[in-house]
């Protein structure tokens, strides 16, 4: 799967959960289709326009990485 980045922000405090992630990346991807997702961005920090690709779903959380 596919997509181009709609918006982008970068999170330095979140829940317990996810402490131990910070800071993370997470951006709306706009999918080929024109859906668009909430999605968290793995490796490359992305910005607006940038197009990026589906690597994996953990917990049911969609990860994108920057395309190359």
């Amino acid at each position: 799967m596919m997509g181009v980045i709609y918006t982008e922000t970068v999170v330095h405090m979140a829940s317990p959960a996810f402490e131990k992630d910070v800071p993370y990346q997470v951006a709306i991807v706009t999918l080929e289709s024109g859906e668009r997702m909430t999605a968290r961005i793995e490796g490359a920090r992305v910005a607006i326009d940038d197009h990026v690709v589906l690597v994996e779903t953990r917990g049911g959380v969609p990860f994108f990485r920057k395309s190359e």
